[in-house]
C-alpha cells in the first residue's frame, strides 16, 4: 500500500477505534525510523507460533524499533498481526514499521551467503552451511552419500558413490527454512546448468562417461592454483591414461584420508592403498575428491596438446612440465630438493585470476 493509503487507513482506524488521543503520534511513528540513515541490519527469525508482542518487544531489544509496545499496537490496529508469515527478514532500524511490517509479512525471507569455492570437497562444503546455522554437518553429509536421495537429485550412475563433484561452486543465498535436502539439491542443479551440451559433446567423443568426466575434473581443480595450467593439467593425465601410467596424484591420496589427514602427506600415507590412491590403483579414482568448477569440467574434456607425463610445482602455485622420468627428476632437484629454489616461494605469489582461496595440495603433480 502506498503512503497516502496507509495514512488514511490509519486515520480512520485511530478514529473509528477510539484511540484518538494516540492518533497524532501513533501516525508520526508509523513512518518514521528509529535511526534514519543507518546501514546496520540484522537477521531476524520469525517462527511458527510466534507472538506478536514477544516480536515486538525483540525488535525493540535489538534496536530495531524505538518502541515494541506501540509498535505491537500499531500492528494490531491496522491488522498486519494476522498476516505475520515465518521466515528469516533482514530488519534494521532506518526501516520504518511500516516497512517492517511490509517485510514481515510478505513471507520472502533473506537469504544467508555461503560460498563454495572450486576445488572445496564435500566435507568443507557441509562446514561452510553448518558455519551459517542453515544445517547439521553431519546430515548434509549423509545425505550426499546417500542412494536414495542421490537418484532424486538426478545422480543415478551407480557408479558414482557420492555426491562428492556435483555440489557446484557459487555463491548461493539459503534460508534455514529450505532445510538440507534443498540446499543440496540446489548445488547440483547449478552443476548440471554448468555441465553444457558442448561438454557432454566432447566427453562422449572421448568415450568418456560424466562421472569419469567429473572425476578427473576434481583432480585438475586440485592440482593447480593456476588458471592457464588446467588444459596442461588434464594433457598429462590424459597421457598417463592412454599409457596405462598411475596418475599419482598426491591431492587423491589426501582425499582417501581426508577425516584424519593432519596437513602432513607422508610417504607412509602414499602407501595407504585406498579407492582415491592413485599412487596404489590403476586409473581414476572411484569417484572425485573436490568439486570442480567450469573451467575444470571444460579442461578435464579438451586437454591441450602435449607429450607430457610428469609436472612439480615451482613452489608459487605454477608447475615445470616434463616428458619422461630424466627431465622429471632433474626438475625435482631443481624445484625440489633445492633449498634456494623453495625459498621465500608460495603459492599465494600467484596473479592474474589465480584462486588464492586454497594452495595446490600436496607437491604439485604426478611423480
Amino acid at each position: 500500500m502506498r503512503r497516502g493509503g496507509w495514512i488514511l487507513l490509519l486515520a480512520f482506524l485511530v478514529i473509528g477505534g477510539g484511540a484518538a488521543l494516540r492518533g497524532c503520534g501513533l501516525v508520526g511513528f508509523a513512518f518514521s525510523a528509529f535511526k534514519p540513515g543507518t546501514e546496520e541490519s540484522i537477521l531476524i527469525e520469525v517462527t511458527p507460533g510466534t507472538r506478536p508482542l514477544a516480536l515486538a518487544l525483540h525488535l525493540e531489544e535489538k534496536g530495531i524499533v524505538k518502541d515494541g509496545e506501540e509498535f505491537h499496537f500499531l500492528g494490531r490496529l491496522i491488522r498486519q498481526w494476522s498476516g505475520l508469515k515465518a521466515g528469516e527478514y533482514r530488519l534494521g532500524p532506518a526501516m520504518t514499521p511500516i516497512e517492517i511490517f511490509a517485510t514481515i509479512t510478505s513471507g520472502i525471507s533473506s537469504g544467508r551467503r555461503v560460498v563454495v569455492r572450486e576445488g572445496w570437497n564435500m566435507y568443507q562444503v557441509a562446514d561452510a552451511v553448518a558455519a551459517e546455522g542453515l544445517a547439521e554437518r553431519p546430515r548434509l553429509i549423509a545425505l550426499a552419500r546417500d542412494r536414495t536421495f542421490m537418484n532424486s537429485v538426478g545422480i543415478t550412475d551407480p557408479k558414482v558413490p557420492s555426491l562428492e563433484g556435483y555440489l557446484f561452486p557459487e555463491t548461493y543465498l539459503f534460508t534455514r527454512s529450505m532445510g538440507p535436502e534443498k540446499i543440496l539439491r540446489t548445488m547440483v542443479e547449478h552443476f548440471k546448468a554448468a555441465w553444457t551440451p558442448e561438454i557432454a559433446a566432447r566427453a562422449q567423443r572421448m568415450g568418456l562417461s560424466q562421472h569419469q568426466v567429473v572425476t578427473l575434473a576434481s583432480v585438475i581443480e586440485k592440482e593447480t592454483g593456476a588458471p592457464q595450467e588446467r588444459r596442461l593439467i588434464s594433457s598429462v593425465f590424459h597421457n598417463r591414461l592412454k599409457k596405462r601410467m598411475r596418475l599419482q596424484s598426491d591431492p587423491t591420496t589426501i582425499y582417501g584420508i581426508w577425516e584424519t589427514f593432519n596437513g602432513n602427506l607422508t610417504r607412509k600415507d602414499l602407501q595407504q592403498r585406498t579407492e582415491y590412491n592413485t599412487y596404489k590403483i590403476p586409473g581414476l579414482p572411484i569417484g572425485a575428491i573436490s568439486n570442480p568448477g567450469r573451467e575444470a569440467l571444460a579442461a578435464a574434456v579438451d586437454p591441450q596438446a602435449s607429450e607430457h607425463l610428469f609436472f612439480v610445482s615451482k613452489n608459487d602455485g605454477t608447475h615445470v612440465f616434463t616428458r619422461n622420468l630424466a627431465e622429471h627428476e632433474a626438475a625435482v632437484r631443481a624445484f625440489q630438493k633445492n633449498a634456494k629454489a623453495r625459498e621465500g616461494k608460495s603459492w599465494r605469489d600467484l596473479k592474474g585470476g589465480t584462486k588464492k582461496s586454497r594452495p595446490p595440495d600436496g607437491s604439485g603433480g604426478a611423480s
